[in-house]
């Protein structure tokens, strides 16, 4: 849950002058003042004294309404508090306010209205009645979105009016909190695909101390050490003192590739191709984190997330957590790429395996493609070179019922698909609205069926 700090207290007064206090006279306001003024203009011209005294006070009740609510001296003070800040596409999040009457006056009636943008639903508007020195009062709605991205909430915006409607001021604090909608997910069932020797997700140690001292790998002592792991063989061999290293974490890596290219992909929306890659992209980077993998997402353009540090890998523990954040984040708002080709994508993919045991590294690459011409169809293909397993989700423009960009060959589909395969790929078709979780069942079964990384379905 995301707390909105205090907005900042202010008197309904405060940010403007009574010529700005004289601007917000309400329609009702405006006539009586209007119907004032006609009937002294009359009174005047007819020698009416009893219809002066009437023009006189129409005019003059929404002025002294103004000068009243501009020196009207409380104070108040808002808050906002998101929960949670960070949903998937589809799902509701809360949005609490709460407003403090911080002066020692009572307010009178208040209307609170919230700014949301227009796919979060209509702005909400609350009447709040009048508020005691020191008193309190808290409001909620809820906020859905089918569309991923990050959303504005704010500012909040407070609304005074005289007890007659003739006037009405608006006053609006500062700052403002952000709904993150990430891509919807959907649980994915735990298969074994090509390259996963040693089980999958199970991010295995490798024990060093095991057989004796002859396996030991010591390393240079550090403040904070237990002085029953000093290796005394090590530490008169090299001179220093030296402690056992007894085990080294080796966890499993695995990037998810996600094709964002323009020309890739045609058509927009909820159910678009693109739409469909982005949400399973986010459904196999849940699932390969919860299986215990050290996991990056990367896109073609060459960026990685959770960051570069570690080839873009994220690590374990708590910087699990973080780094699943960030690459929800990410996908959040990911959009379409004006780049027309992977080699970005190819060079960061041969960076990672070179940092984690050169060519042939034993990290599991899950990709997403859209439109692949015979130039990128084979770099695609020679992706598979750098990783020990190789996954791939293969959309197709002309079966999600778009059209291939102009000037963009892309063979057919089955073409790209054998090609993927005889470089060792496992390679799949996506139909349209077709469930993610049914192809990444296919991929296991097709692995398993053909007994090699490049089976076919």
């Amino acid at each position: 849950m995301s707390a909105g700090a205090p907005r900042g207290a202010g008197g309904p007064g405060d940010g403007g002058g009574l010529r700005a206090s004289l601007s917000g006279l309400t329609t009702r306001g405006r006539s009586f003042l209007a119907a004032g003024i006609a009937a002294a203009a009359c009174a005047y011209v007819l020698g009416q004294g009893e219809l002066l005294r009437v023009g006189m006070l129409l005019a003059l009740l929404p002025l002294v309404c103004v000068y009243a609510l501009h020196r009207t001296r409380f104070r108040v003070s808002g808050s906002r508090r998101l929960s949670p800040g960070r949903v998937p596409a589809g799902s509701e999040a809360r949005v609490q306010l709460r407003m403090d009457n911080v002066s020692r006056l009572p307010t009178g009636l208040l209307m609170l209205q919230d700014r949301v943008p227009y796919v979060l639903g209509p702005r909400p508007r609350f009447v709040l009645d009048r508020v005691e020195p020191g008193g309190r009062r808290e409001v909620s709605y809820r906020v859905r979105s089918d569309l991923r991205g990050r959303y504005p909430l704010g500012p909040l915006q407070l609304r005074l009016s005289d007890p007659f409607g003739l006037v009405e001021l608006t006053r609006s604090f500062s700052t403002y909190d952000t709904l993150t909608v990430i891509p919807r997910t959907e649980p994915l069932p735990p298969i074994r695909l090509a390259g996963e020797s040693n089980g999958y997700g199970d991010g295995s140690r490798r024990s060093l101390a095991l057989a004796g001292d002859d396996d030991v790998i010591p390393r240079g002592y550090r403040r904070g050490d237990d002085l029953r792991r000093v290796h005394w063989r090590s530490t008169a061999r090299y001179g220093e003192l030296m402690v056992r290293r007894e085990e080294q974490p080796q966890r499993s890596r695995a990037t998810v590739l996600l094709d964002t290219r323009r020309l890739a992909f045609d058509g927009a929306g909820p159910d678009s191709a693109f739409e469909w890659a982005v949400s399973a992209a986010a459904s196999s980077l849940v699932h390969v984190l919860e299986q215990g993998f050290s996991v990056r997402l990367l896109t073609d353009t060459g960026d990685a997330a959770p960051g570069e540090g570690g080839g873009g890998f994220s690590s374990g523990g708590q910087e699990s957590a973080e780094a699943a954040g960030l690459m929800m984040d990410t996908l959040a708002v990911v959009g379409h790429s004006d780049g027309a080709g992977l080699s970005r994508a190819y060079d960061a993919v041969r960076a990672g395996g070179g940092a984690f045991g050169g060519a042939g590294g034993d990290g599991l690459l899950i990709a997403f493609f859209g439109d692949l011409d015979d130039v990128q169809t084979e770099l695609a293909a020679r992706m598979r070179q750098r990783t020990s397993g190789a996954v791939a989700f293969v959309l197709d423009c002309a079966s999600w019922g778009g059209e291939p960009a102009p000037g963009h060959d892309v063979p057919p589909l089955e073409e790209r698909l054998r090609r993927l395969r005889d470089a060792g790929w496992t390679a799949l078709a996506v139909p349209p609205g077709v469930a993610f979780g049914e192809l990444w069942r296919q991929a296991g079964t097709a692995r398993v069926g053909t007994g090699t990384s490049g089976g076919r379905e």
